[in-house]
């Protein structure tokens, strides 16, 4: 949204962009903010029709090669948070002029921490670090019971950042240890619970002090009786000192409680490569974790030599273990394109924003493809189109060979509108969000 069209401060966009969650009866001061909406066109019904919708429609070739994306203007309705029709455009319908923005679906950032920021409060840097990880360790215990006063409403502000960015959904990491207990998860579920009507969740409990470490383990088993999704885990060997029995308790706690496993690896050494291993080997014994397994950062693949990439990439790929990366760079450039050639699932995610691990985040995943692009020299039409998957969770317009794919009848409303020509545009000017609209309920 561009405020300056508007003369809207950013942050008065921030606490008004909370006020549309009510449904789509949207409220004066929204009005003022949207480049489009408009009150008498949007039904309280929960029904909303939109003309003038970019889509695209295929790709254009020269020599063999796409030069361009094909894109036409159409007429969406919108029923019980579906999109229950796609027709030629009608100019002159009733209904919402999206005036010629680019619909592509809603953004979804697949790692990030909700439950502890400084987004919405005051401005801090991080400070300097000592004593690595278990230092940190030390760090987040003294602080945590002061965060925790306020972590609710913070959450709440993070959440607003995201879907200023076009982000509908999330999958967040919520420390689980001794210090929190169980109360950062309660204080993220009231703040998901506020925003539900504009946001879907899934939640990861999150050892972040190790499981034998600090004896985080009776508080994980409590969590994993809750409304969590993962279990979640970090660096095995640098935290507890023992890959085994920490990945032994986390995949049974899973298979226990029929949830999914992710879990952080920074570890670049021979640790890293073992915890991989073991992990892909504990996932091919228990077959009902395929697909519902994932290892966050996994930097070790960035220190290994070409043959071991492929060969991992592979075994990855096999026991269908997702890898969800925040395209680190500098002397860690993850091997993204190998891991697309093996067909292993990769995501990405913010991290933290602004917060005592990390001061830079913007909230925005199209920045990941955006950098994902330019860091491999995706720089081609199709290339640059086949990046935005990495915002969406996966979900592109048009297939490989461009043929259209989304939207179709009966896919869930969750789009953004953008102000660009085509995807490939999209990822590389990481284009401005005009709207956002989540299960039929327009968010901002």
């Amino acid at each position: 949204m561009k405020t300056s069209d508007n003369n809207m401060s950013r942050k008065d966009f921030i606490r008004n962009s909370a006020l549309a969650m009510a449904g789509l009866t949207l409220i004066p001061n929204m009005m003022a903010a949207s480049p489009f909406l408009d009150e008498k066109n949007v039904s309280a019904k929960g029904k909303l029709s939109l003309k003038n919708v970019r889509l695209e429609t295929g790709f254009e070739y020269e020599e063999g090669e796409v030069s361009a994306t094909k894109t036409d203007l159409f007429y969406v309705e919108i029923e019980n948070g579906k999109i229950s029709k796609i027709a030629p455009n009608q100019p002159d319908a009733k209904g919402i002029d999206a005036k010629g923005l680019l619909m592509l679906p809603a953004f979804k950032d697949m790692h990030i921490h909700l439950d502890k920021t400084f987004y919405g409060d005051k401005w801090q840097a991080v400070r300097k670090r000592t004593g690595g990880v278990k230092g940190m360790i030390e760090l987040e215990q003294k602080m945590l019971p002061e965060m925790l006063e306020n972590s609710t409403f913070k959450a709440e502000k993070m959440i607003e950042l995201l879907q200023s960015k076009g982000t509908s959904f999330a999958r967040s990491h919520v420390n689980i240890e001794p210090t929190s207990k169980l109360q950062s998860l309660k204080n993220l579920q009231k703040a998901l619970d506020h925003k539900k009507k504009g946001f879907g969740a899934e939640l990861v409990a999150f050892p972040q002090h190790g499981v034998f470490y600090t004896d985080s383990a009776p508080y994980l088993k409590e969590a994993a009786k809750m409304d969590i999704d993962f279990i979640g885990g970090v660096d095995p060997f640098n935290v507890d000192g023992n890959i085994e029995k920490v990945m032994d308790f986390t995949v049974q706690l899973a298979l226990d409680h029929k949830k999914g496993i992710d879990i952080h690896l920074h570890e670049t050494g021979d640790s890293g490569l073992k915890t991989v291993e073991y992990l892909i080997n504990k996932v091919n014994e228990n077959p009902i974790l395929k697909g519902k397994t994932y290892l966050s950062h996994c930097f070790i693949l960035a220190k290994l030599d070409e043959k071991k990439q492929e060969e991992i990439a592979e075994k990855l790929a096999d026991a269908k273990i997702g890898i969800v990366s925040t395209i680190p760079f500098g002397r860690l450039i993850m091997p993204i394109p190998t891991l697309y050639k093996h067909n292993v699932t990769v995501l990405t995610g913010n991290d933290s924003i602004v917060d005592h691990w990390n001061t830079f985040g913007t909230g925005s995943v199209l920045q990941k493809a955006n950098l994902m692009a330019q860091l491999y020299g995706y720089s081609t039409e199709y290339l640059l189109s086949r990046s935005l998957k990495l915002a969406t969770g996966n979900i592109l317009p048009l297939d490989d060979k461009g043929t259209q794919q989304w939207p179709k009848t009966g896919d869930n409303a969750d789009f953004v509108l953008l102000n660009a020509s085509c995807s490939a545009e999209a990822v590389s000017r990481i284009s401005n969000v005009e709207s956002l609209v989540h299960q039929g309920n327009v968010v901002f």
